[in-house]
């Protein structure tokens, strides 16, 4: 199944989404404004987010152990320099699920 199927193709607002994380709302907002966080849509003065995008970014920090080096990076909500965002994003290339 692919996330498409997954998830309802319905948008929830930030505190859905940082509780659908398991983050703080203030956490989620961080990630937003430093660019390491969730794709995410402004519908007029609304943020809004995708369970997909969610799921997405959260499986950048996916790893089977401690030594695993995994496929990705979820960089924390603080500022980065753009060399450091961009090889995040780079390196979060979609994963096989494993079934």
């Amino acid at each position: 199944m692919t996330a498409q199927q997954d998830f309802p193709a319905r948008y929830i607002r930030t505190h859905e989404a940082a509780q659908f994380l398991g983050l703080s709302t203030r956490t989620l907002e961080k990630h937003r404004v430093y660019g390491t966080g969730p794709e995410f849509r402004k519908l007029g003065g609304r943020v809004v987010y995708r369970f997909e995008d969610l799921h997405i970014w959260a499986e950048r920090g996916r790893r089977q152990s401690t030594s695993d080096p995994g496929q990705g990076i979820v960089l924390t909500a603080k500022r980065h320099d753009r060399p450091t965002v961009a090889l995040s994003l780079k390196l979060a290339k979609p994963r096989s699920r494993r079934a």
